[in-house]
């Protein structure tokens, strides 16, 4: 094996640490899930930039006040709103006090725990794709009664070099009372 087709490989099945939930129930379209907060890093750019993954990656690669490489972890977070577009990289659980950035325009964060709906599809990710499986999930929520609270969230959980089984899921926070459900 030559090794370029090695490293591609070893990439491919590589595992991370993914961002924890519990699945509350199971809808024929759509999960109901509860999400703890997580800690994160995260940056924002106008809508027409594309300098959101790299100035992250940078951030977990050492360009941060310790210098320390950080682990990839699943899922990335995006989303866009207002012209902007936000991505979030969820830190590992085993990083207890992560470095403060370099780059001024990537901060530390802590998501909100809470109710999502979430709909997962595959393949390579578009914006057809997102709107597409977004109003689908809105969808899903109206029938079921389900009032939505947030804006959609895009995840995408596998690296750009893992062609098969692609993971990508839209989350909408939702309203839910876990006392009244079935």
């Amino acid at each position: 094996m030559k090794p370029l087709t090695i490293l591609l490989f070893l990439i491919m099945i590589q595992a991370y640490e993914t961002q924890p939930y519990k699945v509350v129930k199971k809808y024929d379209a759509f999960e109901l899930r509860y999400y703890p907060s997580a800690r994160m890093v995260t940056t924002e750019s106008p809508t027409n930039s594309d300098q959101n993954f790299n100035a992250l990656f940078q951030y977990i690669s050492g360009a941060n006040e310790e210098n320390l490489k950080i682990a990839m972890t699943t899922p990335v977070h995006m989303s866009q709103k207002e012209g902007q577009k936000k991505m979030s990289f969820v830190l590992p659980n085993q990083l207890k006090d992560p470095p403060l950035p370099k780059n001024q325009k990537i901060r530390l964060t802590q998501s909100k725990a809470g109710y999502y709906a979430a709909i997962q599809y595959g393949g390579y990710s578009n914006s057809s794709k997102t709107n597409y499986y977004t109003e689908q999930l809105k969808a899903a929520l109206l029938n079921e009664n389900i009032k939505i609270l947030g804006s959609p969230l895009f995840l995408g959980y596998n690296s750009p070099y893992k062609f098969f089984n692609r993971r990508n899921e839209i989350l909408l926070e939702v309203f839910f009372s876990p006392e009244k459900s079935d």
